[in-house]
């Protein structure tokens, strides 16, 4: 479910970007703000009270994270809050590229409690724990992502000897 969110969400936004939204010309920026949807969503689950059963909460979240990590509770409000700051870093163009970077190194720290859940079957909002060949891979394009929105593409060379809209220096 939430790599569809993410794959919709670029798409939207690069059709958004393709019908003139100046913003979303571009796949990296498009996938910059799906990401952000993404983590908007994500990063919802970890406040959501043990009492609501129809999505993932932070009792689920909580059971995800393994046991040598110390005080799971506060560290599940910590990525949390972490995942929505990388997604507003995201979304402002003169942060995104440490946001991609710290999330990518995120979603790396995140990694053991995706493996920990998955080995020990731990459900997650009610449905059974996804298994490890799918949380891998989904972990690895959250971090791909987040690295390629990290970095800036040289613009081609303009006809009057500039590039990106200053002069070249030699």
């Amino acid at each position: 479910m939430v790599v569809i969110v993410l794959l919709v969400a670029m798409l939207v936004f690069r059709l958004l970007g393709v019908l003139g939204v100046a913003r979303f010309a571009t796949w990296r920026v498009s996938a910059a703000h799906g990401l952000a949807v993404m983590l908007v969503m994500t990063a919802g689950a970890h406040f959501v009270p043990a009492g609501v059963t129809f999505m993932p909460n932070h009792a689920d979240m909580v059971a995800m994270v393994p046991p040598f990590v110390p005080f799971p509770a506060f560290m599940v409000y910590l990525t949390g809050v972490l995942e929505l700051a990388g997604a507003v870093g995201l979304v402002l163009e003169g942060t995104r590229r440490a946001a991609g970077i710290c999330l990518a190194l995120l979603f790396v720290v995140m990694l053991p409690a995706n493996i920990y859940a998955a080995l020990s079957d731990i459900s997650f909002g009610g449905e059974p724990a996804s298994p490890l060949w799918q949380r891998i891979p989904e972990q690895v394009l959250y971090i791909g992502i987040a690295l390629w929105v990290a970095t800036t593409r040289i613009r081609e060379r303009s006809p009057r000897g500039t590039l990106s809209g200053r002069s070249l220096q030699v």
